[in-house]
Protein backbone atom coordinates (compact mmCIF):
# COMPACT_ATOMS: atom_id res chain seq x y z
CA UNK A 1 0.00 0.00 0.00
CA UNK A 2 1.31 3.23 -1.06
CA UNK A 3 1.59 6.03 1.44
CA UNK A 4 2.06 9.66 0.54
CA UNK A 5 3.08 12.47 3.30
CA UNK A 6 0.04 15.33 2.32
CA UNK A 7 1.18 18.75 3.11
CA UNK A 8 -2.58 19.40 3.34
CA UNK A 9 -3.57 16.86 5.89
CA UNK A 10 0.26 16.85 7.56
CA UNK A 11 -0.10 13.32 7.70
CA UNK A 12 0.54 10.10 5.67
CA UNK A 13 -2.20 8.95 3.20
CA UNK A 14 -2.86 6.00 1.38
CA UNK A 15 -2.46 6.66 -1.95
CA UNK A 16 -6.00 6.48 -3.94
CA UNK A 17 -5.99 7.81 -7.13
CA UNK A 18 -9.53 9.30 -8.79
CA UNK A 19 -9.08 7.03 -12.05
CA UNK A 20 -7.75 3.10 -11.45
CA UNK A 21 -4.42 2.56 -12.96
CA UNK A 22 -4.25 6.28 -14.05
CA UNK A 23 -2.29 9.12 -11.94
CA UNK A 24 -2.13 12.70 -12.81
CA UNK A 25 0.99 14.95 -11.19
CA UNK A 26 1.59 18.81 -11.60
CA UNK A 27 4.52 20.08 -10.85
CA UNK A 28 5.32 24.19 -11.03
CA UNK A 29 7.90 24.23 -13.03
CA UNK A 30 10.78 26.94 -13.66
CA UNK A 31 10.67 30.80 -14.50
CA UNK A 32 12.84 30.57 -17.28
CA UNK A 33 15.37 33.78 -17.07
CA UNK A 34 18.42 32.34 -15.55
CA UNK A 35 20.51 28.80 -14.81
CA UNK A 36 18.90 26.45 -12.99
CA UNK A 37 20.22 26.23 -9.36
CA UNK A 38 20.53 23.32 -7.17
CA UNK A 39 16.90 23.81 -5.32
CA UNK A 40 15.59 23.20 -9.11
CA UNK A 41 17.39 19.89 -9.28
CA UNK A 42 16.37 18.97 -6.26
CA UNK A 43 12.43 19.42 -7.09
CA UNK A 44 13.56 18.20 -10.64
CA UNK A 45 15.07 14.59 -9.31
CA UNK A 46 12.49 14.00 -6.67
CA UNK A 47 9.51 14.18 -9.17
CA UNK A 48 11.16 12.01 -11.34
CA UNK A 49 11.87 9.35 -9.17
CA UNK A 50 8.29 9.75 -8.16
CA UNK A 51 7.18 9.18 -11.31
CA UNK A 52 9.53 6.29 -12.08
CA UNK A 53 8.15 4.88 -9.06
CA UNK A 54 4.30 5.04 -9.89
CA UNK A 55 5.63 3.50 -13.24
CA UNK A 56 6.97 0.83 -11.71
CA UNK A 57 3.84 0.10 -9.80
CA UNK A 58 1.99 -0.67 -12.97
CA UNK A 59 0.25 3.14 -13.20
CA UNK A 60 -0.21 5.14 -16.42
CA UNK A 61 1.04 8.20 -14.81
CA UNK A 62 0.44 11.85 -16.84
CA UNK A 63 3.29 14.09 -15.34
CA UNK A 64 2.83 17.76 -16.10
CA UNK A 65 5.40 20.01 -15.40
CA UNK A 66 4.91 23.83 -16.46
CA UNK A 67 6.96 26.66 -17.55
CA UNK A 68 6.82 29.91 -16.57
CA UNK A 69 7.75 32.10 -19.90
CA UNK A 70 6.43 35.54 -18.86
CA UNK A 71 7.32 37.20 -15.50
CA UNK A 72 8.76 40.30 -14.42
CA UNK A 73 12.38 38.82 -14.15
CA UNK A 74 12.27 37.74 -17.46
CA UNK A 75 10.94 41.15 -18.71
CA UNK A 76 13.29 42.81 -16.75
CA UNK A 77 16.56 40.45 -17.53
CA UNK A 78 15.39 40.40 -21.41
CA UNK A 79 15.83 44.00 -21.35
CA UNK A 80 18.68 44.21 -19.00
CA UNK A 81 20.32 42.09 -22.06
CA UNK A 82 18.75 43.89 -24.62
CA UNK A 83 17.14 41.25 -26.10
CA UNK A 84 13.93 39.56 -27.04
CA UNK A 85 12.16 38.35 -24.63
CA UNK A 86 11.38 34.99 -26.39
CA UNK A 87 15.18 34.43 -27.29
CA UNK A 88 16.08 35.16 -23.73
CA UNK A 89 13.36 32.25 -22.54
CA UNK A 90 14.20 30.29 -25.41
CA UNK A 91 17.73 30.19 -24.43
CA UNK A 92 17.31 29.38 -20.97
CA UNK A 93 14.57 26.65 -21.61
CA UNK A 94 17.34 24.65 -23.90
CA UNK A 95 19.94 25.07 -20.87
CA UNK A 96 17.30 23.77 -18.35
CA UNK A 97 16.74 20.50 -20.69
CA UNK A 98 20.45 20.27 -20.95
CA UNK A 99 20.81 20.02 -17.10
CA UNK A 100 17.93 18.10 -16.47
CA UNK A 101 19.28 15.52 -19.42
CA UNK A 102 22.77 15.70 -17.80
CA UNK A 103 21.07 14.25 -14.13
CA UNK A 104 18.68 11.54 -15.67
CA UNK A 105 15.79 13.21 -15.31
CA UNK A 106 13.64 11.78 -17.86
CA UNK A 107 10.63 14.31 -19.88
CA UNK A 108 7.47 15.14 -18.88
CA UNK A 109 4.45 14.27 -20.56
CA UNK A 110 3.46 17.26 -20.72
CA UNK A 111 5.61 21.31 -20.61
CA UNK A 112 2.64 23.93 -21.01
CA UNK A 113 3.90 27.25 -21.23
CA UNK A 114 2.31 29.99 -19.35
CA UNK A 115 2.44 32.12 -23.05
CA UNK A 116 0.88 29.14 -24.92
CA UNK A 117 -1.97 29.25 -22.42
CA UNK A 118 -3.41 33.05 -22.20
CA UNK A 119 -6.56 31.95 -23.29
CA UNK A 120 -7.29 29.87 -20.59
CA UNK A 121 -5.69 31.88 -17.85
CA UNK A 122 -8.44 34.71 -19.13
CA UNK A 123 -11.59 32.55 -19.03
CA UNK A 124 -10.74 31.51 -15.49
CA UNK A 125 -9.81 35.16 -14.59
CA UNK A 126 -13.29 35.87 -15.84
CA UNK A 127 -14.94 32.90 -14.04
CA UNK A 128 -13.56 34.36 -10.90
CA UNK A 129 -14.77 37.84 -11.59
CA UNK A 130 -18.21 36.66 -12.29
CA UNK A 131 -18.53 34.55 -9.10
CA UNK A 132 -17.04 37.77 -7.41
CA UNK A 133 -13.33 36.35 -6.37
CA UNK A 134 -11.78 39.28 -8.45
CA UNK A 135 -11.99 42.92 -9.05
CA UNK A 136 -11.16 45.44 -11.86
CA UNK A 137 -9.22 47.80 -10.00
CA UNK A 138 -8.74 51.46 -11.76
CA UNK A 139 -5.29 50.90 -12.57
CA UNK A 140 -6.23 48.11 -15.09
CA UNK A 141 -4.96 45.23 -12.99
CA UNK A 142 -7.01 42.36 -12.13
CA UNK A 143 -7.17 41.50 -7.97
CA UNK A 144 -8.08 37.99 -6.40
CA UNK A 145 -10.14 39.64 -3.50
CA UNK A 146 -8.64 36.95 -0.54
CA UNK A 147 -11.59 37.13 1.67
CA UNK A 148 -13.95 36.10 -0.56
CA UNK A 149 -12.64 32.54 -0.18
CA UNK A 150 -13.27 30.75 3.13
CA UNK A 151 -10.38 28.53 3.08
CA UNK A 152 -7.55 30.37 2.31
CA UNK A 153 -4.33 29.42 4.51
CA UNK A 154 -5.36 26.02 4.67
CA UNK A 155 -2.49 24.76 2.83
CA UNK A 156 -0.05 26.65 5.24
CA UNK A 157 -1.86 26.61 8.24
CA UNK A 158 -1.95 30.65 8.47
CA UNK A 159 -5.09 33.04 9.29
CA UNK A 160 -5.90 35.52 6.88
CA UNK A 161 -5.76 37.95 10.26
CA UNK A 162 -2.01 36.96 10.32
CA UNK A 163 -1.51 37.09 6.77
CA UNK A 164 -2.59 40.42 6.42
CA UNK A 165 -0.31 41.44 9.51
CA UNK A 166 2.67 39.91 7.95
CA UNK A 167 1.89 40.97 4.07
CA UNK A 168 4.89 42.81 2.75
CA UNK A 169 2.50 45.53 1.20
CA UNK A 170 3.48 48.21 -0.99
CA UNK A 171 1.01 51.20 -0.12
CA UNK A 172 -1.71 50.10 -2.84
CA UNK A 173 -4.74 51.84 -3.11
CA UNK A 174 -5.82 49.71 -5.45
CA UNK A 175 -6.09 46.61 -3.53
CA UNK A 176 -9.24 45.80 -1.19
CA UNK A 177 -7.00 43.82 1.49
CA UNK A 178 -2.93 43.88 1.81
CA UNK A 179 -3.39 40.08 0.92
CA UNK A 180 -5.02 40.40 -2.29
CA UNK A 181 -2.66 39.14 -5.22
CA UNK A 182 -2.60 39.83 -8.81
CA UNK A 183 -4.60 38.24 -11.72
CA UNK A 184 -3.59 40.05 -14.44
CA UNK A 185 -1.00 42.50 -15.18
CA UNK A 186 -2.12 46.06 -16.84
CA UNK A 187 1.07 46.51 -19.47
CA UNK A 188 2.71 49.31 -18.97
CA UNK A 189 3.90 51.00 -22.64
CA UNK A 190 6.27 48.83 -24.77
CA UNK A 191 5.70 45.73 -22.45
CA UNK A 192 4.71 42.25 -23.90
CA UNK A 193 1.31 41.87 -23.87
CA UNK A 194 -1.81 40.45 -24.82
CA UNK A 195 -5.84 41.39 -24.95
CA UNK A 196 -8.45 40.94 -22.74
CA UNK A 197 -11.68 42.32 -21.53
CA UNK A 198 -9.64 44.20 -19.11
CA UNK A 199 -7.53 45.80 -21.41
CA UNK A 200 -3.48 45.07 -22.81
CA UNK A 201 -1.40 43.12 -19.92
CA UNK A 202 -0.43 39.57 -18.99
CA UNK A 203 -1.20 37.21 -16.16
CA UNK A 204 0.31 37.39 -12.68
CA UNK A 205 2.49 34.38 -11.80
CA UNK A 206 -0.05 31.84 -9.80
CA UNK A 207 -2.88 32.11 -12.14
CA UNK A 208 -0.76 30.64 -14.86
CA UNK A 209 -0.44 27.26 -12.97
CA UNK A 210 -4.15 26.91 -12.06
CA UNK A 211 -5.22 27.78 -15.38
CA UNK A 212 -2.65 25.49 -17.23
CA UNK A 213 -2.78 22.13 -14.25
CA UNK A 214 -6.90 21.84 -14.86
CA UNK A 215 -6.37 22.49 -18.69
CA UNK A 216 -4.22 19.40 -18.36
CA UNK A 217 -5.34 17.15 -15.57
CA UNK A 218 -9.01 18.21 -14.87
CA UNK A 219 -10.43 20.15 -12.47
CA UNK A 220 -9.60 18.08 -9.55
CA UNK A 221 -6.01 15.65 -10.16
CA UNK A 222 -3.95 13.28 -7.89
CA UNK A 223 -0.83 15.08 -6.99
CA UNK A 224 0.59 18.73 -7.14
CA UNK A 225 4.36 19.20 -6.28
CA UNK A 226 6.94 21.33 -6.00
CA UNK A 227 9.30 23.56 -3.62
CA UNK A 228 9.38 24.26 -0.21
CA UNK A 229 9.58 27.47 -1.06
CA UNK A 230 6.13 27.50 -2.90
CA UNK A 231 3.67 26.40 -0.40
CA UNK A 232 2.68 30.02 0.40
CA UNK A 233 1.75 32.33 -1.30
CA UNK A 234 1.68 29.96 -4.68
CA UNK A 235 0.20 27.02 -3.63
CA UNK A 236 -2.10 28.80 -1.63
CA UNK A 237 -2.97 31.12 -4.45
CA UNK A 238 -3.49 28.40 -6.66
CA UNK A 239 -6.22 26.62 -4.15
CA UNK A 240 -8.26 29.41 -3.88
CA UNK A 241 -7.81 30.48 -7.70
CA UNK A 242 -9.05 26.89 -8.75
CA UNK A 243 -11.31 25.96 -6.15
CA UNK A 244 -13.09 29.55 -6.51
CA UNK A 245 -13.30 29.09 -9.96
CA UNK A 246 -14.18 25.41 -10.89
CA UNK A 247 -16.63 24.68 -6.86
CA UNK A 248 -14.28 21.46 -6.83
CA UNK A 249 -11.61 19.91 -4.99
CA UNK A 250 -8.20 20.95 -6.59
CA UNK A 251 -5.74 18.49 -5.56
CA UNK A 252 -6.20 15.28 -3.57
CA UNK A 253 -2.23 15.09 -2.69
CA UNK A 254 0.21 17.72 -1.88
CA UNK A 255 3.48 17.16 -2.08
CA UNK A 256 6.74 19.08 -1.47
CA UNK A 257 10.56 18.83 -1.07
CA UNK A 258 12.80 19.70 1.45
CA UNK A 259 14.90 23.07 1.71
CA UNK A 260 18.77 22.87 0.31
CA UNK A 261 21.23 24.41 2.59
CA UNK A 262 25.17 25.03 1.67
CA UNK A 263 27.23 24.49 4.57
CA UNK A 264 24.51 24.89 6.93
CA UNK A 265 22.95 28.05 5.39
CA UNK A 266 20.52 28.99 3.45
CA UNK A 267 21.46 28.71 -0.55
CA UNK A 268 20.97 32.63 -1.54
CA UNK A 269 22.66 34.77 -3.98
CA UNK A 270 23.49 37.21 -1.19
CA UNK A 271 25.22 35.10 1.17
CA UNK A 272 27.22 34.03 -2.17
CA UNK A 273 26.66 30.30 -2.04
CA UNK A 274 24.35 30.22 -4.36
CA UNK A 275 25.12 26.99 -7.13
CA UNK A 276 23.56 26.81 -10.17
CA UNK A 277 23.72 22.67 -11.81
CA UNK A 278 26.17 23.34 -13.94
CA UNK A 279 28.62 24.93 -11.92
CA UNK A 280 28.33 21.80 -9.91
CA UNK A 281 28.80 19.58 -12.56
CA UNK A 282 31.72 20.76 -13.62
CA UNK A 283 33.19 19.66 -10.57
CA UNK A 284 31.44 16.48 -9.97
CA UNK A 285 29.94 13.66 -12.10
CA UNK A 286 26.73 13.81 -12.92
CA UNK A 287 25.43 10.92 -11.41
CA UNK A 288 26.94 11.65 -8.27
CA UNK A 289 24.81 14.85 -7.85
CA UNK A 290 21.94 12.52 -9.02
CA UNK A 291 23.23 10.04 -5.72
CA UNK A 292 23.50 12.34 -3.02
CA UNK A 293 19.78 13.88 -4.21
CA UNK A 294 18.50 10.76 -4.27
CA UNK A 295 20.11 9.57 -0.99
CA UNK A 296 18.02 11.60 1.25
CA UNK A 297 14.35 11.61 1.77
CA UNK A 298 12.69 14.08 -0.17
CA UNK A 299 11.04 16.33 2.44
CA UNK A 300 14.22 16.10 4.34
CA UNK A 301 16.47 19.23 4.40
CA UNK A 302 19.99 18.57 2.42
CA UNK A 303 23.04 20.45 3.01
CA UNK A 304 25.27 20.95 -0.21
CA UNK A 305 28.91 21.01 1.17
CA UNK A 306 32.01 19.41 -0.66
CA UNK A 307 32.26 16.41 1.97
CA UNK A 308 28.54 15.58 1.23
CA UNK A 309 29.25 15.42 -2.39
CA UNK A 310 32.96 13.52 -1.80
CA UNK A 311 30.63 11.17 0.63
CA UNK A 312 28.32 10.27 -2.22
CA UNK A 313 30.69 9.84 -4.42
CA UNK A 314 32.21 7.38 -2.61
CA UNK A 315 28.78 5.60 -1.83
CA UNK A 316 27.81 5.40 -5.31
CA UNK A 317 31.83 4.11 -6.53
CA UNK A 318 31.42 1.56 -3.70
CA UNK A 319 27.78 0.41 -5.53
CA UNK A 320 29.78 0.54 -8.81
CA UNK A 321 32.37 -1.35 -7.82
CA UNK A 322 30.60 -4.11 -6.66
CA UNK A 323 29.15 -4.81 -10.50
CA UNK A 324 32.18 -3.43 -12.16
CA UNK A 325 34.22 -6.71 -13.03
CA UNK A 326 30.99 -8.76 -13.82
CA UNK A 327 29.03 -5.74 -16.21
CA UNK A 328 30.65 -7.16 -19.58
CA UNK A 329 28.68 -10.01 -19.33
CA UNK A 330 25.22 -8.44 -17.19
CA UNK A 331 23.73 -7.62 -20.94
CA UNK A 332 23.30 -11.72 -21.92
CA UNK A 333 21.43 -12.23 -17.79
CA UNK A 334 17.57 -11.66 -16.78
CA UNK A 335 16.31 -11.20 -13.48
CA UNK A 336 15.68 -14.40 -10.91
CA UNK A 337 12.83 -13.51 -8.49
CA UNK A 338 14.02 -16.57 -6.41
CA UNK A 339 16.67 -14.52 -5.70
CA UNK A 340 15.76 -11.10 -5.79
CA UNK A 341 12.28 -10.84 -4.56
CA UNK A 342 13.17 -10.26 -0.96
CA UNK A 343 15.47 -7.30 -1.73
CA UNK A 344 12.69 -6.30 -4.36
CA UNK A 345 9.84 -6.86 -1.56
CA UNK A 346 12.01 -4.54 0.92
CA UNK A 347 12.81 -1.79 -2.11
CA UNK A 348 8.77 -1.15 -2.56
CA UNK A 349 8.56 -1.48 1.20
CA UNK A 350 10.58 1.54 1.46
CA UNK A 351 9.52 3.31 -1.61
CA UNK A 352 5.03 2.63 -0.70
CA UNK A 353 6.28 4.62 2.97
CA UNK A 354 5.86 7.70 1.40
CA UNK A 355 9.23 7.20 -1.32
CA UNK A 356 11.94 6.58 1.44
CA UNK A 357 14.51 6.56 -0.83
CA UNK A 358 17.47 6.48 1.64
CA UNK A 359 15.93 3.20 2.79
CA UNK A 360 15.57 1.83 -0.81
CA UNK A 361 19.21 2.72 -1.34
CA UNK A 362 19.99 0.64 1.64
CA UNK A 363 18.50 -2.16 0.25
CA UNK A 364 21.23 -1.49 -2.72
CA UNK A 365 23.79 -1.52 -0.27
CA UNK A 366 22.86 -4.71 1.39
CA UNK A 367 22.61 -6.00 -2.46
CA UNK A 368 25.94 -4.91 -3.43
CA UNK A 369 27.48 -6.58 -0.64
CA UNK A 370 26.07 -9.90 -1.21
CA UNK A 371 27.22 -9.42 -4.85
CA UNK A 372 30.60 -8.88 -3.33
CA UNK A 373 30.36 -12.38 -1.31
CA UNK A 374 28.85 -14.28 -4.43
CA UNK A 375 31.41 -13.02 -6.78
CA UNK A 376 34.20 -15.08 -4.34
CA UNK A 377 31.74 -18.39 -4.01
CA UNK A 378 29.61 -18.21 -7.03
CA UNK A 379 30.07 -16.30 -10.21
CA UNK A 380 26.37 -17.29 -11.52
CA UNK A 381 24.73 -16.05 -8.44
CA UNK A 382 26.95 -12.75 -8.41
CA UNK A 383 25.68 -12.22 -12.34
CA UNK A 384 22.28 -12.85 -10.96
CA UNK A 385 22.35 -10.63 -8.19
CA UNK A 386 24.01 -7.73 -10.14
CA UNK A 387 21.28 -7.52 -12.80
CA UNK A 388 18.63 -7.70 -10.29
CA UNK A 389 20.54 -4.43 -8.44
CA UNK A 390 20.83 -2.68 -11.68
CA UNK A 391 16.96 -2.94 -12.17
CA UNK A 392 15.84 -2.03 -8.81
CA UNK A 393 18.22 1.13 -9.54
CA UNK A 394 16.78 1.99 -12.12
CA UNK A 395 13.86 3.35 -10.66
CA UNK A 396 16.31 6.09 -8.87
CA UNK A 397 18.07 6.43 -11.94
CA UNK A 398 21.38 5.24 -11.01
CA UNK A 399 23.75 2.62 -11.91
CA UNK A 400 22.33 2.60 -15.50
CA UNK A 401 25.88 3.47 -16.65
CA UNK A 402 29.06 2.23 -17.40
CA UNK A 403 31.34 1.49 -14.54
CA UNK A 404 34.15 2.80 -16.18
CA UNK A 405 32.76 6.14 -17.13
CA UNK A 406 31.80 6.84 -13.19
CA UNK A 407 35.16 5.42 -11.75
CA UNK A 408 37.89 7.06 -14.30
CA UNK A 409 35.57 10.37 -15.05
CA UNK A 410 35.24 12.51 -18.13
CA UNK A 411 38.89 13.89 -17.80
CA UNK A 412 41.15 13.69 -20.59
CA UNK A 413 43.97 13.47 -17.65
CA UNK A 414 44.11 12.52 -14.21
CA UNK A 415 46.86 13.61 -12.35
CA UNK A 416 48.45 14.99 -15.61
CA UNK A 417 48.80 11.51 -16.74
CA UNK A 418 46.43 10.54 -20.21
CA UNK A 419 44.45 7.74 -20.34
CA UNK A 420 47.20 6.12 -22.86
CA UNK A 421 49.89 7.04 -19.90
CA UNK A 422 47.77 5.12 -16.69
CA UNK A 423 46.98 2.07 -19.10
CA UNK A 424 51.07 2.03 -20.46
CA UNK A 425 51.96 2.11 -16.39
CA UNK A 426 49.43 -0.75 -15.83
CA UNK A 427 50.95 -2.68 -18.61
CA UNK A 428 54.14 -2.51 -17.46
CA UNK A 429 53.45 -2.97 -14.04
CA UNK A 430 51.41 -6.22 -15.19
CA UNK A 431 54.54 -7.43 -16.91
CA UNK A 432 57.05 -6.49 -13.11
CA UNK A 433 54.07 -9.03 -11.19
CA UNK A 434 54.17 -11.64 -14.28
CA UNK A 435 58.12 -11.23 -14.08
CA UNK A 436 57.90 -11.29 -10.13
CA UNK A 437 59.63 -8.08 -9.75
CA UNK A 438 56.96 -7.07 -6.68
CA UNK A 439 59.49 -4.15 -5.88
CA UNK A 440 58.71 -2.30 -9.69
CA UNK A 441 54.68 -3.35 -9.29
CA UNK A 442 55.03 -1.55 -6.20
CA UNK A 443 56.42 1.02 -8.09
CA UNK A 444 54.24 2.22 -10.30
CA UNK A 445 51.73 1.18 -7.72
CA UNK A 446 52.61 4.20 -5.72
CA UNK A 447 53.56 6.70 -8.35
CA UNK A 448 49.91 6.09 -10.18
CA UNK A 449 48.33 6.63 -6.31
CA UNK A 450 50.17 9.91 -6.01
CA UNK A 451 48.73 11.44 -9.21
CA UNK A 452 45.66 10.23 -8.11
CA UNK A 453 45.01 7.17 -9.71
CA UNK A 454 44.00 3.72 -7.98
CA UNK A 455 44.12 0.44 -9.10
CA UNK A 456 42.33 -2.74 -8.89
CA UNK A 457 43.40 -5.88 -9.33
CA UNK A 458 41.17 -9.34 -9.83
CA UNK A 459 41.08 -12.12 -11.46
CA UNK A 460 39.23 -10.45 -14.62
CA UNK A 461 42.73 -8.20 -14.36
CA UNK A 462 43.66 -4.29 -13.21
CA UNK A 463 41.33 -1.54 -13.37
CA UNK A 464 41.54 1.99 -12.43
CA UNK A 465 40.07 4.80 -11.00
CA UNK A 466 40.36 8.12 -9.74
CA UNK A 467 41.25 8.41 -5.69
Amino acid sequence: MLKIYSSLSQQKEEFKPIQAGKVGIYVCGMTVYDYCHLGHARVLVCFDIITRYLRAKGYDVNYVRNITDVDDKILNRARDNGEPVDALTARFIDAMHEDERALGVLSPSAEPRATGHIGEIIAMIQQLMDKGFAYHASNGDVYYAVEQFADYGKLSKQKLDEIRAGARVEVDAEKRSPADFVLWKAAKPGELSWSSPWGEGRPGWHIECSAMSTQCLGDTFDIHGGGPDLKFPHHENEIAQSEAATGCKYVNYWMHAGAVRVNKEKMSKSLGNFFTIREILDKYPAEVVRYFLASSHYRSAIDYSDLALEEARSGLERLYNSIRELYGELSAVSVDESLVGGYRERFHQAMDDDFNTSSAVAVLFDMAKAVNVAKKEDRAKALLLAKGMIDLAEVLGLLQANPESLMQGENEEVGGLSVAEIEDYIAQRNAARANKDFAESDRIRDLLKDKGVLLNDSREGTTWQRA
